[in-house]
């Protein structure tokens, strides 16, 4: 566990900037609900694997889930996570997605924007383990919308900075992936929705504070200077108020019965 907090995946410079992130499709969540057949929302148990900051949790608890138990390595982002869901029925635990240290009790196993980060082929086993019966896994993201003209003109800005910039395993279809190698699931459903939020520049700036990649290490100081040198461009290009779209993308299976 120790190896992915201090690796390349350590989010503790970026945790405090999180709350900027606009946070996932309220359809999208509802439809997720209705899906994996909840009916009873105080004992219908959830293990979020992941959670940081607590965005999806929080979201999950607004649906009136009781039952959530958030899985997040990040002692930084944990702390914060752990602030915003002070005095709700959340339960967190420092541990990984591939040795939650979690019994098989789980209707419902979340992955909210950390399935790209860990190995998932191990991650698919322990949520496999974790789950009851017909409990069901979920990986989901939100994606910046590139037919949005605003978001197109950050993505020109960095591209004319980092021409190679790529956003890896996150913008994938995970249809493939999970195909292959979930061989005791089934039944994968898809779902994406559209989804507007109102910013100012400094708020979206704020948000990609928060994001973390190989072209940009806010540790060193070649990292800090291109970074910076983006957002200058970014903050002279676009408009102090602005509408921008994201997409909520999201995969959930259910586990087969033994």
């Amino acid at each position: 566990m120790e190896k992915i907090v201090a690796g390349k995946w350590d989010y503790s410079l970026n945790a405090k900037f999180y709350r900027h992130r606009p946070n996932y499709s309220p359809k999208a969540i509802k439809m997720l609900v209705e899906y994996v057949e909840v009916h009873d929302k105080d004992n219908f148990s959830v293990a979020d694997i992941g959670a940081g900051t607590g965005n999806l949790t929080i979201m999950l608890l607004n649906e009136g889930l009781k039952k959530i138990t958030a899985v997040e390595p990040n002692d930084e982002m944990r702390k914060i996570g752990e602030e915003v869901t002070e005095n709700t029925t959340v339960k967190w635990i420092r541990a990984t997605a591939t040795e939650t240290t979690l019994s098989n009790q789980y209707n419902w196993v979340t992955f909210g924007s950390s399935f790209n980060v860990i190995d998932r082929n191990l991650a698919l086993a322990e949520t496999y383990r974790i789950l009851k019966n017909n409990g069901y896994f979920t990986c989901m993201w939100n994606h910046r919308n590139l037919s949005c003209p605003i978001q197109k003109a950050a993505e020109d800005i960095i591209t004319s900075f980092i021409p190679e910039y790529e956003r890896g395993v996150r913008r994938e279809d995970q249809r493939s992936f999970l195909e292959k190698n979930a061989t005791q699931f089934k039944d994968i459903c898809y779902i994406e929705v559209d989804f507007n939020v109102k910013r100012t520049i400094e708020e979206y700036v704020l948000a990609w504070k928060s994001v973390k990649n190989r072209f940009w290490d806010l540790k060193t100081e070649e990292g800090i200077a291109l970074f910076s040198k983006i957002i200058d461009k970014i903050k002279k290009e676009l408009p102090e108020v602005f509408e921008i779209r994201y997409t909520t993308r999201a995969w959930t299976m259910q586990k087969k019965s033994k």
